[in-house]
């Protein structure tokens, strides 16, 4: 791979990472109610997700959800039963005292493992995979799954930076939230909403679109 086709892979990548989409609200949305700090961890998790896709299509794996309707459908079903779980707790979460270290800790690991179920079981996040990174590989300069691996590695970087970024500047919320309990109910409403926003997004996806 030429320095020219990875610089230009970057700068795609950042424009994929920055244009709104589900990851980004729910770092957001993470950020605003937990803290900078857990909003980073949510990061990691969704980060740690993307492994699963890079080695899926450096594999072929991610072929089999263009191929196949009901692979696509199955996984797609559990990550949105998924996000109406995220929903429902939402909807049903109660005051909390954010100063708590111990609630804290709770709370950025489960943000973290939320990040990695959010991103696995999105089969349009492998099949953006499958069509994005071979634009940018070349089989005459060596393997390909090789290229795909590093190609991953890059992508996992510049959305980790593009999301801290955005838990660092959602996390500035933190203390108007944990001064309100009022506000931390009405914020995380609107976390259920968006759970379930994402959800629906998700089930009435198509392989195609």
């Amino acid at each position: 791979m030429t320095i020219e086709s990875i610089f230009t892979f970057i700068v795609a990548s950042s424009l994929i990472s920055i244009a709104p989409g589900p990851d980004n609200l729910f770092v957001l949305t993470q950020s605003a109610l937990y803290g900078r700090k857990s909003g980073v961890i949510a990061t990691l998790g969704l980060s740690t997700g993307l492994i699963v896709h890079t080695i899926a299509v450096a594999l072929g794996v991610a072929a089999i959800f263009q191929a196949s309707s009901l692979a696509f459908n199955i996984l797609k079903f559990v990550g949105a039963a998924y996000l109406m779980y995220l929903a429902w707790q939402a909807f049903t979460a109660q005051p909390t005292n954010l100063h708590s270290s111990r609630g804290s800790s709770l709370a950025t690991k489960d943000l973290y493992f939320r990040g990695i179920i959010m991103s696995i079981t999105n089969p349009k996040l492998s099949i953006f995979f499958l069509a994005f990174l071979p634009q940018f590989t070349n089989p005459s300069v060596g393997n390909l799954a090789a290229q795909f691996f590093i190609l991953g590695l890059i992508f996992m970087g510049v959305a980790l930076t593009i999301f801290c970024g955005i838990a660092v500047l959602a996390g500035s919320l933190g203390s108007w939230l944990a001064n309100s309990p009022k506000n931390q109910v009405y914020l995380s409403r609107v976390a259920g909403i968006v759970f379930s926003g994402l959800a629906l997004k998700l089930v009435t996806s198509t392989v195609n679109a």
